[in-house]
């Protein structure tokens, strides 16, 4: 008897060992984010369901993220099987045939039950080429308390006027609490997407109808003076290298009256685990100028699989359990319903468990849906994009003139130089692009 355990535990092992042998490694580049962290520590549940794939994770911080997947598909790198990639670079990447279409995901997947707003913009000629992990725009997160203290009350629709007062009121520099918190740190997805999205409720736009530059005109001068009059009297010190992540941690640490950035920090500012101020907090639409246009954005962070990966199947087998309904159940059983990644489905907007336990989940799907991709400034444009110009080119134009308006605010140039510069250089690259004669 003995012999015969001894034989099937010896069976059972070199199963195991076949098994291990057999599995499919698929390397996944991701973004430092709280809900991509999330996503690695519950990926136990996928492996015990498919034994047959690892995953093996690449986590980034966002701009170092955006150029490591852009010059690995462009070049055929090979490195990664999915890539974390945002609402930009997806129509993009697909016209070039450089992402696999989704267009054969499972039934219980349930495509019809992504947002439309956020479907639309992952899309190319009907087909999907990309699935959204979490759908977000931005708001205003503010402090309770605080507002309270200073005798003003935060409308849900505020102005960029009204900002300011609330700004100057909530400011204690001795105590350490600063009035408002933005993204100051360089980059086409981190300063540059928010006053890109201010810049479209000043009245500004990145180009007119023939693709000339606009930054030497009144709107962005507007824009840009008063987000530097914002920062400087009732910001935080050394904002110049704050992005979304820096921010957070000032927020929950109750250092920021308000933050204008991403909806889906509602989840994090509002965690009592992490947020000294969870109790405090109030949401308020984009600020607007009374134009017609708010300040909020439209993005996406999702998962797609570059074309030409030798592991194509067991790609879309992690993309379709990361994104799923079956996830955010599992996230809501181990973390909460107040904590699973928003934005993307109807149906959690009609989950009543979730909307008890968001208090932010109402605001969030009305700045999803005010946002228009197709209609972003006030006046017309030539491009599609809220916060964002979606041509290749502006990668590296976003970036280079978010590198002059942190300058800017970090005090090493004006703001009428920051704006002389952004309008020769992005001139400049739309000349070597084609765009301009």
């Amino acid at each position: 008897m003995k012999h015969l355990t001894r034989a099937l535990w010896g069976a059972t092992a070199a199963c195991a060992l076949a098994a291990a042998a057999q599995a499919e490694t698929i390397t996944i580049a991701t973004v430092n984010n709280g809900d991509m962290i999330r996503m690695q520590g519950l990926t136990d549940e996928f492996t015990k369901a498919h034994p047959d794939i690892e995953l093996e994770w690449v986590t980034l911080e966002e701009n170092v993220l955006r150029q490591r997947v852009t010059t690995d598909i462009a070049t055929k790198g090979g490195q990664y099987d999915v890539m974390t990639i945002g609402t930009y670079e997806v129509p993009i990447w697909a016209k070039q045939g450089w992402l696999v279409a989704l267009d054969d995901m499972p039934a219980d997947w349930d495509k019809d039950d992504l947002l439309p707003a956020i479907a639309g913009g992952l899309s190319q000629d009907g087909s999907l080429y990309a699935a959204p992990f979490y759908g977000e725009s931005s708001m205003v997160m503010y402090r309770m308390d605080l507002m309270e203290k200073a005798g003003l009350t935060m409308p849900d629709a505020p102005t960029w006027a009204q900002i300011k007062e609330a700004a100057a009121a909530m400011t204690d520099k001795d105590g350490e609490v600063y009035g408002i918190c933005l993204r100051g740190k360089a980059g086409w997805g981190e300063n540059m997407a928010f006053l890109s999205a201010m810049a479209n409720s000043y009245g500004a736009r990145w180009f007119d109808m023939e693709w000339n530059p606009q930054f030497d005109g009144e709107a962005w001068k507007a824009t840009l003076t008063d987000y530097l009059d914002l920062m400087n009297n009732y910001g935080p010190p050394g904002a110049s290298s704050n992005g979304f992540n820096e921010n957070l941690a000032l927020f929950q640490q109750g250092k920021c009256g308000m933050w204008i950035d991403a909806t889906v920090a509602a989840s994090f500012v509002t965690n009592p685990d992490d947020s000294k101020v969870a109790d405090q907090v109030g949401f308020a639409l984009a600020p607007d100028n009374g134009l017609g246009k708010r300040g909020n954005w439209l993005w996406a962070w999702t998962l797609g699989i570059p074309a030409g990966t030798e592991k194509e199947e067991a790609a879309k087998t992690f993309v379709a359990w990361a994104t799923s309904k079956g996830y955010t159940e599992l996230v809501a059983a181990n973390e909460g319903w107040a904590n699973v990644p928003p934005g993307t489905r109807s149906s959690l907007y009609a989950n009543e468990e979730y909307l008890k336990a968001a208090p932010f989940a109402k605001m969030t799907l009305e700045s999803i849906n005010a946002a228009d991709p197709n209609n972003p400034a006030v006046d017309e444009v030539p491009y599609t994009g809220v916060q964002f110009v979606a041509i290749p080119e502006f990668q590296g134009i976003g970036t280079a003139v978010g590198q002059q308006f942190s300058a800017a605010l970090a005090g090493t140039v004006t703001a009428e130089q920051a704006l002389k510069s952004a309008q020769a250089l992005t001139e400049r690259e739309m000349r070597k692009g084609g765009y301009l004669k």
